[in-house]
């Protein structure tokens, strides 16, 4: 009776919703004069959970900068302000991306949303028949990455789009595979078995720790959410009080009790960067926490995040744990895209084992993948990745860099931000790696990634 009682309860507050939403209609407005050197945009609507970290992650996607940002939720109704500017620090005068703007927003805070009507949906999560979905979470080392793609290549699978995390010693990974034969997701029970005992096999390693998941499902998901989730599920929070030395300059963040008000309120402040706000917003909504007020400056080198935030109980931060908890959390959540490394881009025509090569090549060459950006966009691959050298250091000796694209291509990688760097002229065709059939024939047996 009580779970009776409790979800007619729950089905209560969702028509309650759907009532003020139909009452109260969602506004949002873009406005391109009364600010010199940022477009405004003016969101008004009725509040409801996860609102804001919605209307955050609209933004992220279509590649917006916040430069400023004004948030009030309290009570029934959300009003927020965004200041943003394009990727390269200008206004958006293109009407059809200022339509496409107000467009997402609108659907964001439609009915349809993924928060609205109840927080029993699977959040970001729908049936999809066009990939298969896994999800990695474990103890890094170098060349994980590299086991883990060869095995898919070993087992027919074609990797067309992947995002791999890794901090303080963790690893995340959400990877998007299809069948090498037929293009699409796979869907046998015993295939998706065999696949996930495989990665979970190679997540273990030699330690063969029991602090591995492996989820293997047919769905969609919004990536960068999602690793944000499985880091958080996995506590790498706890995990990095002598690693945070390769940070720098570390995040300051502070959390205290405005008691009057019921509020406690964060502060952070740190160098900025893109999809900054979209990283701690999520990160406060999975923790489950509520912004009513925040404001957000980032004009500037640094940027300031100030909210006054309750649990979605009603309660400030109740404890000095669960204050030092929400600290550690939002200091991770800032770390996971600073730690990062080099960056190497490449971009070529796509085929299956491509990501098992090229990082195996990495791996041969002394390099860690520590965070990677794999997507496929039509019949090219378009990757990214940032690596150390086997010290941890991302200063990785030139003569290494240049060995590892004399062997991959040196039109194919590219290598961003390297001090001593210098762009070698296209001397030659890439097809002595990519379409040699060298590394195809390569037993990965021989290798020791795979075992029978």
């Amino acid at each position: 009776m009580d779970g009776e009682t409790s979800c007619s309860s729950r089905d209560s507050d969702d028509e309650y919703q759907k009532f003020i939403q139909k009452m109260n209609p969602p506004r949002v407005v873009i406005d391109n004069t009364s600010c010199r050197n940022a477009t405004v945009v003016h969101v008004d609507s009725a509040n409801k959970y996860g609102i804001l970290l919605e209307v955050v992650q609209v933004l992220t996607e279509l590649q917006l900068i916040v430069k400023k940002a004004y948030i009030s939720s309290d009570g029934g109704w959300f009003m927020d302000v965004f200041n943003v500017t394009d990727q390269n620090g200008q206004k958006i005068m293109d009407e059809s991306v200022l339509d496409e703007i107000v467009k997402y927003i609108h659907k964001c805070l439609g009915a349809d949303s993924c928060f609205l009507p109840s927080r029993r949906r699977s959040v970001g999560v729908e049936p999809s028949s066009d990939y298969t979905l896994i999800e990695l979470t474990g103890t890094d080392r170098p060349g994980l990455l590299s086991e883990v793609s060869a095995v898919l290549t070993n087992l027919e699978c074609n990797v067309v789009n992947a995002e791999v995390w890794t901090h303080n010693k963790r690893a995340a990974a959400v990877m998007q595979v299809t069948d090498r034969k037929t293009g699409l997701a796979i869907s046998d029970t015993q295939r998706l078995a065999r696949i996930k005992e495989r990665l979970s096999y190679v997540f273990k390693g030699s330690n063969r720790s029991q602090d591995t998941k492996t989820t293997v499902t047919m769905g969609i998901t919004h990536t960068e959410r999602r690793l944000h989730q499985m880091m958080l599920e996995d506590r790498d929070y706890e995990r990095y009080d002598k690693d945070r030395t390769n940070v720098n300059p570390t995040p300051v963040v502070s959390v205290v009790n405005w008691l009057d008000k019921d509020y406690s309120v964060v502060n952070i402040r740190c160098k900025d960067r893109p999809k900054l706000l979209f990283d701690t917003v999520c990160t406060l909504t999975d923790m489950q926490y509520v912004v009513f007020h925040g404001s957000v400056d980032s004009e500037g080198p640094e940027a300031y995040q100030e909210y006054y935030i309750r649990h979605i109980d009603g309660s400030p931060v109740n404890s000095e744990a669960e204050r030092q908890r929400v600290i550690q959390c939002l200091e991770a959540a800032i770390e996971r895209r600073v730690s990062e490394g080099l960056k190497l881009e490449l971009s070529t025509g796509d085929r299956v084992g491509l990501l098992s090569d090229v990082t195996r090549i990495f791996r041969e060459n002394g390099l860690t993948v520590t965070r990677a950006e794999v997507s496929t966009r039509g019949d090219k691959a378009v990757n990214t990745f940032y690596v150390r050298d086997a010290a941890g250091s991302s200063a990785v000796d030139l003569k290494t860099l240049e060995a590892i694209r004399q062997e991959i291509g040196q039109t194919v990688l590219q290598v961003k931000g390297h001090p001593d760097h210098r762009k070698s002229p296209p001397q030659e065709s890439p097809s002595r790696f990519l379409f040699s059939s060298l590394f195809r024939q390569r037993s990965l047996y021989s290798l020791g990634l795979i075992r029978s």
